[in-house]
């Protein structure tokens, strides 16, 4: 066999160039996978049997939303078997958050372990960052509260006079100010690692549309300003100790607790994320159900 023969000096160079490539792909994937797991939209699965969600069911329906201007999908998680006269937890996404990913594992397995005590829970579509609130791109709050809201207990059969109310980031922040829109509506009002603000000035991009909006929708100037009535209901505030809105919430919970609400404060480890939400979900559960059960909204 002839001896190869040897590489010219620019073939040389083209190997050392595709090799560097190589590896750069390598080390672009394997930190895309990383960003991943870390992300706060990603929703990885939980560890739980089958028989854990076994006795729920997933269900999605349109709704054309006059409010809102577009036509949105539903999302709900309930009991199998006749779910009439249950109560309703309306759990509200975060930021590009999908609500069909939401009604995963962790949330059905929360649901079933409830039991006779375990709500429906409506999952209400958005355009990704509505922020749940009246504002230029649709009148979100209207919706939720007028279209959303009615039409799943009329479609379902639940009860009307329990509901609660919460969500995850953006939809925690959002569940607040809607039971402010709507005092004496429900029975709880929960939020987990709730995006909340302080200052128009601290806001994210595209969360409020300008300093008017904050004012009029943020849920802490609210309760500081007193300018919306009190809950008088339970109140639940959860965020990890690596979250960036830990000090918004802990101003939030404070000024509640100054007003003689009935909040509680819950502070784990992690940060802002998936998987943070996914560990507490029963937690969750618990709560709203436990509050639905003993139900006596203001009024």
């Amino acid at each position: 066999m002839a001896a190869p023969r040897p590489l010219t000096p620019r073939a040389r160079v083209l190997r050392r160039a595709i090799a560097a490539v190589a590896v750069l792909l390598v080390l672009v994937t394997a930190v895309s996978v990383v960003a991943r797991s870390r992300s706060g939209s990603s929703l990885p699965p939980v560890e739980v049997s089958r028989a854990d969600v076994e006795g729920t069911v997933v269900l999605r329906y349109g709704l054309k939303s006059e409010a809102a201007g577009r036509r949105l999908v539903q999302t709900v998680v309930a009991p199998k078997g006749d779910v009439a006269g249950r109560p309703l937890l309306v759990f509200l996404p975060g930021k590009g958050q999908d609500p069909a990913r939401l009604a995963g594992d962790a949330l059905r397995a929360a649901v079933a372990k409830q039991g006779a005590k375990a709500p429906v829970v409506l999952l209400p579509a958005d355009d990704g960052g509505s922020y749940w609130h009246d504002r230029r791109s649709g009148k979100w709050a209207r919706y939720v509260l007028y279209e959303a809201i009615p039409k799943a207990i009329a479609r379902f059969g639940l009860d009307p006079e329990r509901m609660a109310i919460g969500g995850i980031s953006m939809g925690g922040a959002g569940a607040f100010a809607l039971a402010q829109d709507a005092p004496g509506r429900f029975c709880a009002v929960g939020g987990h690692s709730p995006a909340l603000w302080t200052s128009h000035g601290a806001t994210a991009p595209g969360a409020y549309d300008d300093a008017k909006d904050f004012r009029r929708n943020d849920p802490v100037g609210r309760v500081t300003r007193r300018e919306r009535q009190p809950y008088r209901v339970p109140l639940w505030i959860d965020a990890g100790r690596e979250d960036p809105f830990l000090t918004a919430s802990r101003t939030f919970a404070s000024a509640l607790d100054r007003r003689g609400e009935d909040v509680r404060l819950q502070l784990w480890s992690g940060g802002h994320e998936g998987r943070y939400w996914q560990r507490h979900m029963a937690r969750y559960l618990r709560f709203y159900a436990d509050a639905l059960a003993g139900c006596e909204r203001a009024g």
